[in-house]
């Protein structure tokens, strides 16, 4: 029997029982839509994190306190580490600006808003940061001096405080103390992780003075004078941490990050967790093809009668698998074009804060994997009805 005549008889075996193929066919759809999707979404996040930590600069150095040994008290960064970072002997050192964080909940007439960064720091943190101001003005070293409860807020506070209005020269309360806002930082975006503009800075003696204490900094932001710069300036930080907390050991009771290595660290988790988001979309590929498996081997009881006709009057069991295998195939393709375009519709749109980034290798992976699925699940029921006998067949009731 020629292959068109094979695929003529699965086709009709198919369009016989059209919600029977549209169900099975829907399996199939959403798992190759998942595939694609939940990819791109984690493509997107890395994409996201990444232009998040390069917007930062190249030559950042973040120093967080970590404990030196298991179960030993954090030693606390202080100011004067802050201060003695920048001098003569870390002449690649161009600011250092300390950094306290905050828990705060900000509030407007009758609006309250929870910010997900409050921190106290000097003016320099805003160059190192890269933050620029798009509305009023940024602090100065003199309202540092005076302990002066002024604030500039991010992009995302002052859309939720201030609606439609001007921030600049409002006061708001932070932990119910007024603050005066006197400037709006540009906005950087979300990195879908985590909103960059969610933020509000003041000066560092006000934040200690009003909110968090004269305790340990959170971490040091040290800025070098160039991206080349930056391994030396990493070199003299510790050789300048070390002497100033007597570390002789291998392990410090702080932490340097540069962008690279965060950079490094989150590229990592965000792999980490693409590779989770695909192997739970890939269960729904394995259940769709558990359900072509179980439609073709009802699909082949219900024709058992018509597969020992087609076998009394000359049908090679070649054609009776095929025929099989086709079907089961075609409900796999087709299944897998229609996720490819729920797949590629729906990563136009922004999920969870998230804009998906297309994989085009993961469109034609999961394309391909539905048709091995259709061939894979397919053989089974395929094998069954070829191995049937023509005597039981017509037998069959």
């Amino acid at each position: 029997m020629r292959l068109f005549e094979i695929a003529a008889f699965a086709v009709r075996g198919l369009t016989a029982n059209k919600m029977r193929s549209g169900l099975t066919t829907l399996g199939i759809l959403i798992g190759v839509a998942s595939v694609i999707l939940l990819i791109a979404v984690g493509n997107g996040a890395s994409s996201a994190v990444q232009q998040s930590i390069a917007g930062l600069g190249t030559n950042i150095l973040t120093i967080s306190p970590q404990r030196s040994q298991p179960g030993s008290p954090v030693k606390p960064l202080t100011t004067a580490d802050a201060a003695a970072l920048v001098g003569s002997d870390s002449p690649d050192v161009k600011y250092a600006s300390p950094v306290v964080s905050a828990q705060a909940t900000a509030g407007y007439g009758t609006t309250s808003y929870a910010i997900s960064q409050f921190i106290g720091s000097d003016p320099h943190y805003f160059e190192t940061t890269n933050s620029a101001v798009a509305q009023g003005n940024l602090f100065s070293d003199n309202d540092i001096q005076q302990a002066r409860k002024v604030v500039v807020i991010g992009a995302t506070v002052a859309t939720q405080l201030f609606p439609g209005t001007d921030p600049v020269g409002k006061s708001m309360l932070v932990n119910n103390i007024p603050f005066t806002v006197i400037g709006v930082l540009a906005a950087k975006g979300s990195s879908g992780l985590q909103d960059a503009d969610d933020m509000a800075v003041a000066p560092l003696t006000t934040t200690q003075n009003a909110l968090t204490g004269y305790g340990s900094l959170t971490q040091i932001v040290v800025q070098a004078r160039s991206a080349d710069a930056l391994p030396n300036a990493q070199a003299q930080v510790t050789t300048i941490l070390n002497g100033r907390h007597k570390i002789t050991g291998t392990t410090a009771d702080y932490r340097i990050l540069s962008q690279d290595q965060l950079l490094t660290a989150r590229t990592a988790t965000t792999e980490t967790f693409t590779v989770l988001l695909a192997s739970v979309a890939a269960i729904s590929l394995l259940v769709g093809g558990i359900g072509i498996t179980n439609i073709m081997l009802v699909t082949v009881t219900e024709r058992i009668r018509e597969i020992g006709i087609r076998k009394a009057v000359g049908a090679p069991r070649s054609s009776i698998l095929g025929q099989f295998l086709i079907e089961a195939t075609l409900l796999s393709l087709f299944g897998g074009a229609l996720g490819v375009a729920a797949g590629l519709i729906g990563s136009q749109f922004t999920i969870a804060g998230i804009k998906p980034v297309l994989v085009p290798s993961s469109v034609l992976l999961a394309f391909a994997v539905s048709a091995l699925i259709g061939l894979f699940f397919g053989s089974y029921p395929a094998s069954r009805a070829a191995k049937l006998r023509p005597i039981e067949a017509l037998r069959h009731e």
